[in-house]
């Protein structure tokens, strides 16, 4: 159950919620804890980051 706070924090952040939204939602304290320890970097997200780099280098 607890890992499924973890999947919606990543996804809200994926989403486009900053994370002083994601923050507030879980009920954190801290944006810190929700950034080292709630967002993950999604696979979709790391094959548009890649991509960008791709884009970036091939001019």
């Amino acid at each position: 159950m607890h890992g499924f706070r973890h999947t919606h924090a990543s996804l809200l952040f994926e989403a486009g919620a900053t994370i002083k939204e994601v923050q507030t939602r879980l009920g954190h304290s801290s944006s810190k804890t929700t950034l080292d320890i709630y967002t993950h970097v999604t696979q979709p997200k790391k094959q548009e980051v890649a991509q960008k780099l791709a884009n970036y280098i091939d001019f």
